[in-house]
């Protein structure tokens, strides 16, 4: 007789929705996670299923949490609570062990006593609030553990500055463009994930201090670092704008163009007019002659008054669209600024102004990648004083991927532009560098 179906008695959040696929696809998770997000819920219920569904003989998984006091506060009576209505579930109290009915079974663990956890092997394991455990606790101790089944891991946590966790933030985002089936990483901030409703989140922007706000709320890893030169709460509130056509009336029109560097870079077109940007054309492991017909196609449906590319890796596009008649800027990032004495490089200017545009009420479109690449960027200063930007390699190699689509951006502000109509009719003046 075929046996019934056994059932979890968990009923997931549209985001926990969001996420289980994701750990059920890939061996290697990194979940980044706001507060109250439910993901030692989810997690629980991942290493349920995946326990019951294992019919290897005596499978083992692990909860860990950097305590095991805080492990049995908060995992504990989760495991208990969602295994109680299974069948022939067996609970070890003395052990924070459960058994399941096919002779699985669950361990909730701390990190404070990892020498407990040495001997055994593992066909999962969830660490939870990864920033206060100790790296080597997983390379010496739990990757061990995974070798001869060959198990998974889940990294999760919320920030707490540019730590452990960051950094394997960083490297996972590498390995997941790498190995994309094996690494996934996912970043749910609560602007974004709808669990906690606006008019609750308003509050708690109010009432908490920023730093706080961004790091636990926003999951930014860089919210106590001084050095971030576009934070990633002014971000948030630029993807919030929005202005109507007739608000734009009279702003330049201006599209910025950067072609990819190397092989797994983004070629990107990006538009903007005024205080309103639009969502980027990203383009992968595109040609030049390519890039160029797509941007000549931008030109025409967007009649901008200035085009600005990159003249680093964008010489033949440039020579290309000038070739077919249009009238293009090439725009070297390392060459001078009109501010010679604020800013190190054109790159660097670009950012300045790209920065206070957002501060002084840009509008992005939402997209993920955009602005994980505005919140990445560092500055520091020169010995004359002049703001300098973290190289473009630098970021490449701690991120896994180079700002392409704020680089893309940030072109749109590579000189000071005026309306064509206004050009032609004389009616318009600008400061030294006053761009719209």
């Amino acid at each position: 007789m075929k046996a019934s179906p056994v059932v979890i008695p968990y009923h997931p959040r549209p985001a926990q929705a969001l996420i289980h696929p994701q750990l059920e696809a890939h061996r290697f998770c990194v979940l980044v996670t706001h507060r109250q997000l439910g993901k030692t819920v989810c997690a629980v219920n991942h290493l349920l299923k995946k326990a019951l569904q294992n019919d290897k003989p005596h499978p083992r998984y692990f909860y860990i949490a950097p305590f095991l006091k805080q492990a049995k506060m908060i995992a504990w009576d989760y495991l208990k609570r969602f295994s109680a209505p299974l069948p022939d579930v067996t609970v070890l109290e003395a052990e924070l062990c459960v058994r399941l009915p096919n002779g699985a079974r669950i361990w909730v663990a701390g990190a404070d006593n990892p020498d407990a956890l040495r001997g055994t092997y593992a066909d999962g394991v969830v660490l939870d609030e990864y920033a206060q455990i100790k790296p080597d606790v997983f390379t010496e101790i739990v990757r061990p553990m995974l070798l001869s089944r060959e198990g998974w891991a889940v990294f999760m946590g919320t920030p707490k500055g540019q730590n452990a966790f960051y950094e394997l933030f960083n490297r996972a985002q590498k390995n997941a463009r790498n190995e994309p089936a094996v690494w996934w990483v996912g970043v749910f901030r609560a602007d974004e994930s709808g669990v906690i409703s606006a008019g609750e989140l308003a509050r708690l922007q109010r009432e908490t201090p920023q730093r706080v706000f961004r790091q636990e709320y926003l999951c930014d890893f860089t919210a106590s670092a001084e050095n971030i030169l576009i934070p990633i709460d002014q971000v948030s509130a630029a993807v919030t704008r929005k202005y109507a056509p007739a608000e734009l009336r009279g702003a330049p029109r201006v599209i910025g163009v950067d072609p990819a560097r190397f092989g797994d870079d983004r070629s990107v077109i990006f538009m903007r007019q005024g205080l309103q940007s639009f969502a980027p054309l990203v383009f992968c492991k595109l040609d030049n002659m390519a890039l160029a017909g797509n941007v000549a196609r931008q030109i025409d449906a967007f009649r901008p008054d200035a085009v600005f590319v990159d003249a680093g890796c964008g010489g033949g596009v440039i020579d290309r669209l000038r070739q077919l008649g249009f009238t293009v800027t090439e725009v070297p990032f390392g060459g001078t600024p009109f501010r010679a004495g604020q800013y190190a490089n054109k790159r660097a200017e670009m950012w300045g102004e790209m920065a206070q545009w957002i501060a002084a009420g840009g509008a992005l479109p939402d997209d993920p990648a955009l602005k994980a690449d505005l919140c990445q960027v560092c500055y520091d200063y020169d010995a004359s004083g002049r703001m300098r930007l973290e190289p473009k390699e630098k970021i490449k190699e701690r991120c896994g991927r180079s700002p392409d689509l704020a680089d893309a951006l940030a072109l749109t502000f590579a000189s000071p532009v005026r309306p064509r109509s206004l050009r032609e009719s004389g009616e318009f003046a600008l400061s030294e560098y006053d761009v719209l």
